[in-house]
């Protein structure tokens, strides 16, 4: 039985329904909302469309007339298949492939399937059909409609990661396999320094296949909220005063570098590691892409999120240089994946990451104009005491 037959006995109760105080906002099989739980149809985030034992539509909330475009007093008294003549992917008309209304009577359900309206607008459609007893005739058929630009844009974002990830380890590993083929086919061809130069290169390019990799990881288990922070007492000014020298020993002018300490920093407890990662990511964008000093500023501060114990002290590093800064309208997206300035190299991942790290100790990032012109970034971290040394 297709849907919406016998349509000469349908208009009187199409106008019937419409006009009954709950003929949008019914529940599935009684037509009629719970006092007790007091949900509007219109409240819903999903689309959802209801349909009458005769195949007319008694439900047509919100979300679904935004999704559909079709107002709900248009759809209201309509037939199902004409509210929403969906096709799936191969041009099929999805109510006679599935006949909800003359189909199997053991079937209660649709799973979630991309679909298409007309004008070829994708959706995301299940469905419900509620029979008054098993295996009894359909009482209602429950439609339910999600819109698929959020799961586009997530699509689009992985395939985004998946081709930069493809380009980033192309070169490297070109560079690996060239390397290792010409030193096995030639080896006795090389002097011990151009040996030693070839390998040299080899490690360097395998460690930047590692670093990728760990970026990967990294971003994975930020998405789905599993970065694990392992909390030990962190020297801070120490951390910084590494990362200077680790930059002067390969060639960069002390001079460049200015650090700030304003005492007494309160104790802090973080990941040491996953910090000396955030100190690094910042280090190196303000010696690449900025000029003139890099200063660091440590500070106490004031914890953005107050602890139960009403603990609040916190600590800021600020680092800034005096380049051209980041322009105004790219300030929303520095901490978003694949964003690299005007400036190209490197994944595009490393401020996404950061942002993930700071976040996960309990902390807050911003980027904004240094004094002397160039890019701001700061990020408070909660002094993060274990409680039981509190």
């Amino acid at each position: 039985m297709s849907v919406g037959t016998s349509g000469a006995q349908k208009a009187p109760r199409a106008r019937e329904v419409r006009g009954t105080p709950t003929s949008r906002h019914g529940d599935p099989t009684t037509g009629r909302v719970p006092a007790d739980l007091g949900v509007d149809p219109d409240d819903l985030p999903d689309g959802l469309v209801v349909a009458d034992e005769h195949g007319v539509v008694i439900c047509f909330n919100a979300a679904a007339a935004r999704i559909t475009a079709v107002p709900a007093a248009d759809a209201l008294g309509r037939r199902l298949d004409t509210v929403l003549p969906l096709e799936d992917l191969e041009g099929r008309r999805w109510w006679q492939l599935t006949d909800p209304y003359g189909g199997l009577a053991i079937r209660n359900a649709q799973p979630e399937r991309n679909l298409l309206l007309p004008g070829a607008r994708e959706v995301l459609v299940s469905a419900r059909y509620v029979r008054t007893r098993p295996t009894g005739p359909v009482h209602r058929v429950v439609v339910s409609l999600r819109d698929t630009e959020a799961r586009r844009r997530t699509e689009r974002s992985h395939a985004e990661l998946i081709a930069t990830v493809a380009h980033e380890l192309r070169s490297p590993l070109t560079s690996v396999k060239g390397f290792t083929a010409t030193l096995l086919a030639k080896w006795e061809r090389f002097t011990d320094d151009q040996k030693k130069l070839m390998l040299e290169t080899v490690d360097a390019d395998a460690n930047r296949v590692t670093r990728l990799i760990a970026e990967l990881l990294d971003i994975s288990r930020i998405d789905s909220g599993r970065l694990e922070v392992r909390r030990q007492p962190v020297d801070i000014g120490a951390a910084v005063g590494r990362h200077i020298q680790a930059y002067v020993a390969s060639g960069q002018s002390a001079d460049r570098f200015l650090l700030r300490i304003e005492q007494p920093l309160p104790a802090l407890w973080a990941d040491p590691d996953k910090i000396d990662q955030v100190l690094s990511n910042l280090l190196e964008n303000a010696v690449r892409h900025g000029e003139g000093t890099v200063t660091i500023d440590l500070a106490p501060s004031v914890s953005p999120h107050e602890r139960e114990d009403g603990e609040n002290t916190a600590t800021s590093v600020t680092v800034s240089d005096e380049g051209t800064g980041i322009p105004e309208e790219s300030m929303n997206r520095v901490f978003t994946r694949f964003w690299r300035g005007s400036k190209r190299g490197g994944t595009g991942l490393g401020l996404y990451i950061v942002k993930g790290i700071v976040e996960a100790h309990g902390g807050t990032i911003t980027v904004g104009r240094a004094p002397g012109g160039g890019a701001e970034f700061r990020f408070t971290l909660p002094v993060g005491t274990p409680a039981h040394l509190l």
